[in-house]
């Protein structure tokens, strides 16, 4: 039985990461996906900002909007940081491959507190904004400062 369920979870992985192989023939299209998905998370994100930080005027149809933008996107560049694609036009450092494990928790993480910013600003209540978009920042920050080169 032990070595049944062992053939199957291995099928699994392959069957599940072959489609990011797929998707990212070359180094630099990968690099190109995270970067564009990393790139418009963070442009919502900022919108939420503005209004979480008093910069712009709270708008609880367009908090909610920006902030399930950025749950949804949350989830996408993760797929993208392939053997291969540490090295070109990319700030990534090289502790994204060799801490596979811390990094993938952070991005777990992100989605998590991505999550909890898109049900707070459902609620419609700027304290609730507030009180989700601090996590989620941090959360951003952390990635930033361990895996970001400046």
């Amino acid at each position: 039985m032990k070595t049944f369920a062992s053939f199957v979870l291995a099928a699994a992985a392959i069957t599940l990461s072959a489609p990011a192989a797929a998707q990212f023939a070359k180094p630099e299209d990968a690099i190109k996906y995270r970067k564009a998905s990393l790139t418009v998370m963070a442009a919502h994100f900022s919108r939420i900002g503005a209004m979480a930080n008093g910069r712009a005027p709270f708008d609880a149809k367009l908090a909610a909007e920006n902030a399930d933008i950025v749950a949804a996107m949350s989830k996408l560049p993760w797929a993208a940081f392939t053997e291969g694609s540490e090295a070109g036009d990319t700030k990534a450092k090289p502790e994204i491959w060799k801490e596979p494990a811390k990094f993938k928790a952070g991005a777990d993480k992100l989605q998590a507190e991505a999550t909890k910013l898109a049900v707070a600003a459902k609620t419609g209540n700027l304290d609730n904004l507030k009180a989700a978009f601090g996590p989620a920042a941090e959360t951003c920050k952390a990635c930033h400062d361990a895996y970001r080169n400046k």
